[in-house]
This record gives structure tokens, C-alpha cells and sequence, in this order.
């Protein structure tokens, strides 16, 4: 959009600059017409014309005049253009800056926005270390408890395992027979 506005701009100028020489041009024939009726006048001033002469010289009058008021018209014409044009040009000078105005600002947002993603990941990051601490201590505390817990199932196992051996007495073994294996090199009784 900046750019048609450059180029709409830049051809108003162009417009104008022409307008403002086709004024001078007009202005010079002007100038050269009110220096050739006042030759023509003062040129004259001591003679009295013939009553043709006279006429002719009042209906170049009347042209000229004519012609003069023609130029004055497109004079005031062109002016109004002009003025049309400047108030234009004044418009789109401010659009412009503040087009300007805006590109800067949003330059200078997408300059910080490394910034403030790396701000607002950071602290996003801050609550998940948080979150991920808690997790390992209740992780740390829960594998102590499972230790302990591993530890005295371990103890009860290992003491409802143990064989219960019948005590003995002072007095030998007398309640209790023990299998007789036999002597050595001889069948035992179970065998025969």
C-alpha cells in the first residue's frame, strides 16, 4: 500500500510541477500582452485614428480583453488545482509518517520479541523444574519407603523359614529316635 501511495504521490508532483510552468507560460503571455496594449496605447496617445482604425483597434481591445479574462480564468483554475493538490500532498505526507510511525513500532516489536519468548519460556521452564523437583524427592522418599518395606517383608520371610528344631534335653535323646543308617559296608535294616 506504501508503495502505490509513493507512486500516486510521486505523479501528483510531476502533475504539478507541469501545472505550475503552463501558469509561468501564462503568466509571461499576460505580461507580454499588457506591455504591447500599453505600447499600442501610448503609441498612439497624440493622434486621433480614423473611426475604422478606432474600431478595429477597440475590437483587438475587446479581444484581448477577452482573451486576458480567459486567462484569468484558467489561472484561477489551475490555483484551485493547485490548492487541491497541496492539501492532497499534505494528506498523504501524513499518512506517510504515520505509516513511518508504525512500520518503527512494529520493527521494534518484532526486535523484542526474541526477548519476551525467552522471558515467558523461562518462567514456564522455572515451574516445570519446580514441578519435575517435587517429583524426584517424592521419588527419593517413595524408594526409601519401598527399601524399608522390601526390607521387613524380607525379615518376616526369612523368620517364618527358619525350621523348628525340637530342643533337647539334659538327659540325651530320650524322646527322640533318630533313623539308624546302618554300619559301614553293611545293608541297613530299611534295605533288608
Amino acid at each position: 500500500m506504501a508503495q502505490s501511495s509513493y507512486t500516486d504521490m510521486n505523479e501528483q508532483q510531476a502533475e504539478i510541477a507541469r501545472l505550475e510552468a503552463e501558469l509561468e507560460m501564462r503568466d509571461q503571455l499576460v505580461q507580454q500582452l499588457s506591455q504591447e496594449l500599453f505600447r499600442l496605447v501610448k503609441g498612439n496617445a497624440g493622434f486621433m485614428p480614423s473611426p475604422e482604425v478606432s474600431e478595429q483597434h477597440q475590437a483587438e481591445m475587446r479581444a484581448l480583453r477577452d482573451q486576458l479574462r480567459g486567462v484569468e480564468k484558467q489561472i484561477d483554475f489551475y490555483q484551485g488545482q493547485l490548492e487541491e493538490r497541496d492539501t492532497e500532498l499534505l494528506q498523504l505526507r501524513q499518512t506517510v509518517q504515520e505509516l513511518t510511525d508504525r512500520s518503527r513500532m512494529l520493527e521494534q516489536v518484532v526486535q523484542e520479541l526474541p526477548a519476551v519468548y525467552r522471558q515467558k519460556f523461562a518462567e514456564r521452564l522455572s515451574s516445570v523444574k519446580q514441578r519435575v523437583a517435587e517429583l524426584q524427592r517424592e521419588n527419593r522418599q517413595l524408594q526409601a519407603e519401598l527399601q524399608s518395606v522390601t526390607y521387613r517383608l524380607a525379615m518376616r520371610t526369612r523368620r517364618s523359614q527358619r525350621l523348628e528344631l525340637p530342643s533337647l534335653n539334659h538327659n540325651g535323646l530320650d524322646g527322640i529316635t533318630l533313623p539308624s543308617f546302618g554300619q559301614p559296608g553293611q545293608p541297613t535294616s530299611a534295605a533288608s
